[in-house]
């Protein structure tokens, strides 16, 4: 078992560095940088379901992650934003590029009528750019237009 598992990993993680578009099932937004997938195409074992985190953007943290009430409030809305674009969509693909540093998450994007969230996020000032280099951005002290 144990080597069909790492088989079946190493083939999977293979195929994520191409970034290649599937028609997974969005089934829920967890926060607005992070999608859960349907992934019955693993075995039953490791769970049929995968997180996505948004590659190459970060949105405010929620609850008590969220260093302030403000913070809070704008993952909200970022999560409401990401509900709407989602349920407003004709065509949504879903992009995996690799295992998250994390693990459990693979970062991947989600596209959108031909439209990668990561884009739709930063356009309306509900994520920043990031690669998970660096310091992040301080929410509380950011104040965009329309929150």
């Amino acid at each position: 078992m144990r080597f069909v598992l790492f088989l079946l990993l190493t083939l999977f993680s293979s195929t994520l560095v191409k970034a290649e578009l599937y028609s997974f099932k969005v089934l829920r937004v967890i926060d607005g940088d992070t999608v859960q997938i349907d992934a019955s195409f693993l075995p039953k074992e490791l769970g049929q379901t995968l997180s996505v985190r948004i590659h190459g953007v970060d949105t405010p943290e929620k609850g008590k992650r969220a260093r302030c009430d403000y913070e809070d409030k704008l993952s909200q809305q970022a999560k409401l934003f990401v509900e709407l674009e989602l349920r407003n969509a004709k065509n949504v693909l879903v992009q995996l590029r690799t295992w998250d540093k994390y693990g459990g998450r693979v970062l991947g994007d989600i596209i959108i009528d031909g439209i990668p969230l990561s884009k739709k996020l930063i356009a309306q000032n509900y994520a920043v750019s990031y690669f998970g280099k660096g310091k992040k951005k301080d929410w509380c002290q950011l104040s965009f237009k329309g929150f």
